[in-house]
Parts: C-alpha cells; sequence; structure tokens
C-alpha cells in the first residue's frame, strides 16, 4: 500500500481535487457498492470522465489494487489511509471526515439508490454519512484520543460490512444459483 504522501503527490499530479484520505475513502466507497479497481478508478470516483487511467505500476495502481486487496482479505487486514498517528489530532479528525466523505459519495455511485443493504449495512451507511457531514475541532486530550481510534475502528468495520451487503453478497448469490 502507498504512502499517504505518495498518494496525496500522485493524486495532485494525476489533477485530483482532493486529499489522500479522501481519495482512499472513494476508492474504498466505490469498491464497497461493487465497482472494480481498474485502471479507470478515478474517473468513476471522481465522476469524471475526463481523467486520465492511472499508469500501470503508478502509485494509484498499487492504491487501487491494495485496496481491493485489502477489502476481499478474509483476515480483515483492511485499513484506512489516514495521517500518521503522531499527526495532530484535529489533522487525523479531519482527514478520518474527509475519508468519510469520499467514501460516501463514491458508494452512492457505485451501489445506485438502491443498494441491497441489511439492517446492519443501513444503520454503518447512516452513520458515514454523520461523520462525512462532521468538522473537526481544536484541541483535544487523551479522551479524544481514545475516542477517535474508536472511530476509527467503526468506519474500518461499517466499510467492510457494506463491502460484503454490496459486493461481495451479489458475488456469492451469482455462484449459488
Amino acid at each position: 500500500m502507498p504512502s499517504l504522501p505518495e498518494v496525496e503527490a500522485a493524486g495532485r499530479e494525476h489533477g485530483l481535487a482532493c486529499g489522500g484520505s479522501e481519495l482512499h475513502g472513494g476508492l474504498c466507497g466505490w469498491l464497497a457498492g461493487g465497482g472494480q479497481a481498474g485502471p479507470d478508478w478515478p474517473a468513476r470516483v471522481m465522476a469524471d470522465e475526463g481523467l486520465e487511467a492511472v499508469a500501470p505500476g503508478g502509485v494509484l495502481d498499487r492504491l487501487g489494487r491494495a485496496t481491493a486487496a485489502q477489502m476481499e482479505d478474509q483476515a480483515f487486514g483492511f485499513d484506512l489511509l489516514l495521517p500518521d498517528p503522531e499527526a495532530p489530532l484535529y489533522a487525523r479528525s479531519g482527514a478520518l471526515f474527509e475519508w468519510c466523505r469520499g467514501f460516501v459519495g463514491a458508494f452512492g455511485l457505485a451501489a445506485g439508490p438502491a443498494p441491497p443493504l441489511s439492517e446492519e449495512g443501513a444503520e454503518a451507511l447512516a452513520d458515514l454519512v454523520r461523520l462525512a457531514a462532521a468538522m473537526p475541532e481544536d484541541g483535544g486530550d487523551q479522551e479524544d484520543e481514545q475516542a477517535l481510534a474508536e472511530i476509527e475502528e467503526y468506519v474500518r468495520v461499517a466499510a467492510l460490512l457494506l463491502h460484503g451487503d454490496c459486493a461481495l453478497g451479489p458475488r456469492h448469490r451469482g455462484r449459488l444459483n
């Protein structure tokens, strides 16, 4: 998996108008909604057909492949692409909210207006929508650090749950029929 600074630099070179965390969230939302991480994934995720395909072996290609593999990992090895834990709380919480904004937007593009969500999936999506609308606050203490860690883990699990509902579930049902 490329690092956040690598993804941000590659995104700027590719002409993308979002940060690395939001881009990764968008890619994850696209995949969770049933989309594919082909060479045109940035155009699909950003809903901009004018964007070029990713270069084979480049940072964005590696990001797409690694993220798709992580979301399919049966050992739940999926991670959010966020700033280092040493970064200020404000920056980390802001990046998490941006990740959620990217996820929610691209999930809607891939899954459509009536995705096949379980009750838990519908609740998880509603929570991600609320987090996508949140704004970071200055300051914070150890309790806020703990809360952010718990929210990050919830978001990670929610993304996997939605991927199971909309990507894995239909794929497995198709094999059974």
